[in-house]
């Protein structure tokens, strides 16, 4: 390791397992001070006691009970990590919940609901009481997690995938809020992971998560899967110096070139890997403008 994170303090939600730890571990593996925050405290323990073991005797790992669904445990997380670094650099929001798995107009909407409360909400609201500290200190990296549905439509999940599509748009929102302000907001799409969230669709089954989706799911889980540490590794380069002024991006772990993208900074300036809209002309045909 690099050390590229040395001296910066970070903020990892849903921390405690999957990628989120994944992130975590590798933060600390680059020198960071690392806060990890999920709701249930035993994995959460057992997880900042795995970063201490990672971790050098000056760095600094904290685990945090907290909901990020709910405002005032937000507020109470962010207050503690200022307070604790003086200056939080970066803030990885990952918390996430599949949320009901079956057509949209039978599953209970209460759980609907609850999904973008958690994937969406818990994603906006760190940013709500963190930015301001990083605009006033003139810097930050927030780094959004993508997910299945964000680009492509996803039946039988319908809050997973809207929630997902809604927290790319809010960071490249935020993204052009925070533009000139030295804070860059981007997503990360980390491919198709082996996390809980895959024992879910199976869980779920084929009549409830779809034929095709759960025969996907069980081969997903025979192959692997995508690495965590591809993710874990863009998520280091969007936190790091070496991805200063790109922002408002979606990056693929997997399949763009993020390694290379500080060459490329001024055709970054558009609207590549960003979300969009797609025309006729896009795709060859000579009609449908006016």
């Amino acid at each position: 390791m690099s050390g590229s994170l040395s001296q910066r303090n970070a903020i990892v939600t849903g921390g405690s397992q999957g990628l989120g730890l994944a992130i975590a571990r590798a933060y600390v593996a680059e020198g960071a001070n690392v806060m990890i925050c999920a709701r249930e405290s035993t994995a959460l323990r057992a997880a900042e006691e795995e970063l201490r073991m990672l971790a050098s005797p000056d760095q600094r790992i904290v685990g945090e009970v907290c909901d990020v669904s709910r405002e005032d445990e937000v507020r109470e997380l962010v207050t503690r990590a200022i307070a604790l670094f003086d200056q939080v650099h970066i803030l990885v929001n990952n918390a996430a919940i599949h949320g009901p798995i079956g057509t949209f107009d039978t599953v209970d909407w209460e759980q609907w609901k609850h999904t973008i409360e958690v994937n969406l909400h818990g994603s906006v609201l760190p940013c709500r009481f963190l930015v301001p500290h990083m605009r006033e200190h003139r810097y930050g990296k927030v780094i959004q997690l993508s997910g299945g549905g964000a680009t492509d439509p996803r039946p039988r999940f319908s809050a997973y995938a809207a929630s997902k599509a809604a927290v790319v748009r809010f960071a490249e929102t935020l993204a052009e809020e925070t533009r000139g302000s030295g804070i860059d907001v981007n997503a990360i799409a980390p491919g198709a992971l082996n996390t809980r969230l895959l024992e879910d669709v199976i869980a779920a089954g084929p009549d409830q998560a779809g034929v095709d989706s759960f025969s996907n799911a069980l081969k997903q889980k025979a192959t692997g899967g995508a690495p965590l540490t591809r993710g874990a590794d863009l998520a280091i380069f969007l936190a790091s110096s070496a991805s200063d002024g790109i922002t408002g991006k979606l990056l693929s772990a997997l399949w763009d070139p993020w390694e290379a993208l500080p060459e490329h900074a001024r055709e970054l300036s558009g609207d590549i890997y960003t979300l969009r809209r797609i025309v006729p002309k896009d795709r060859g045909f000579d009609w449908g403008d006016r």
